[in-house]
């Protein structure tokens, strides 16, 4: 099997989770990934034995003074891949582009950056399909993810009309929450709708959906609240079993004690996932309510996680590797341990 070779410029928090898990795929091969920094986070890429590669000259210069092993700059990977996974901080991506374009390699950026950067948007269980025969394409943000991702399962099942969400969003990831972020206070988006609302759009034009958002003083995860006005009465098992037609939405429970971000972390790093990591739209099973033709839920977001699937299906369909989305998401889904529960209880 001729495996697709992929390259990842930008090792930092998606990055680095990208290139580990490009490792996992077994029709993938990670020629070697990209970066500026000289710290310990590409350190660690030696440690793993991954090829590393600077952006440039200058930055190959100061990796090489400080002990870092590589083995070119970034036009040297490009020469070796099929596409690249740009996982630069939020604008690089945009800049990047240019070169993907004059090397002739196919490439994916992140929700950091703008839809025009690529003119697509991708979520693998919504549009699968629609990134064949393009150059480029766009993982979106951990938040829209999460939204096309649990609006596309009600959609599907033809239950939703329109939906209305409240997000509370992590202030900084938390291996930076020293450097920056928020304490002691609440800050609100000003504009409604939040920019997630639209983006889904981006996605899927025809969903009905506006977002508004509060940046919260915690590094763990996303919290959503979303109201649904329903297509049609439905029952709350109709809506569960809408929702389990996902194999990246996993149902939780307040009866297992898992009644906060902090003990779903918890239960992740009790599970082995690597950095704790939770890949599935957590949503609270025993919280969800239907009145009427409204439903209201709230679930999780692993803000560094979500997008990492979504990464490698984006992939294969960018590279033409798979064609059917099912396929993929079935070996991403299993290379990566995703599973729609967590734990069983066996009486």
């Amino acid at each position: 099997m001729k495996k697709v070779k992929v390259a990842v410029n930008g090792y930092g928090v998606i990055g680095k989770r990208v290139a580990d898990a490009v490792m996992l795929q077994p029709d993938m091969e990670l020629m070697g990934v990209c970066d500026v920094a000289t710290d310990w986070r590409i350190k660690i890429a030696n440690v793993k034995q991954i090829p590393v590669y600077a952006y440039n000259s200058d930055a190959l210069e100061k990796m090489l003074a400080v002990g870092i092993q590589t083995v070119g700059v970034l036009d040297d990977l490009l020469r070796q891949v099929d596409v690249a996974v740009d996982c630069a901080p939020a604008k690089l991506g945009a800049q990047n582009a240019e070169k993907y374009r004059q090397a002739g390699v196919k490439f994916i950026v992140q929700g950091g950056e703008k839809h025009e950067t690529t003119g697509h948007s991708f979520v693998a269980e919504s549009n699968y399909e629609t990134v064949f025969g393009k150059g480029a394409t766009r993982v979106v943000s951990c938040n829209t993810t999460s939204i096309v991702r649990t609006l596309t399962a009600l959609k599907r099942a033809g239950l939703l009309k329109s939906a209305r969400g409240t997000l509370l969003r992590r202030a900084t990831d938390p291996w930076e929450s020293h450097l920056g972020g928020i304490m002691n206070t609440l800050v609100p988006e000003k504009d409604i709708p939040s920019h997630q609302g639209p983006d889904a759009n981006s996605v899927d034009p025809d969903l009905d959906v506006v977002t508004a958002a509060v940046k919260v003083p915690e590094t763990l995860s996303h919290l959503h609240y979303w109201v649904v006005r329903l297509a049609r009465l439905a029952s709350k098992k109709e809506v569960l079993d809408a929702f389990r037609s996902s194999s990246r939405i996993a149902l939780i429970r307040y009866e297992d004690g898992l009644s906060a971000n902090n003990a779903v972390k918890e239960l992740m790093l009790d599970l082995g996932r690597p950095h704790g990591d939770m890949y599935e739209v957590a949503v609270w099973e025993d919280m969800l309510k239907v009145e009427g033709d409204e439903l209201y839920y709230a679930y999780l977001v692993d803000n560094q996680a979500i997008v990492v699937p979504e990464n490698m299906d984006a992939i294969r369909a960018l590279t033409g590797a798979e064609s059917s989305a099912a396929k993929s998401i079935e070996t991403t889904d299993k290379s990566l341990f995703i599973k729609q529960e967590f734990f069983k209880t066996t009486l």
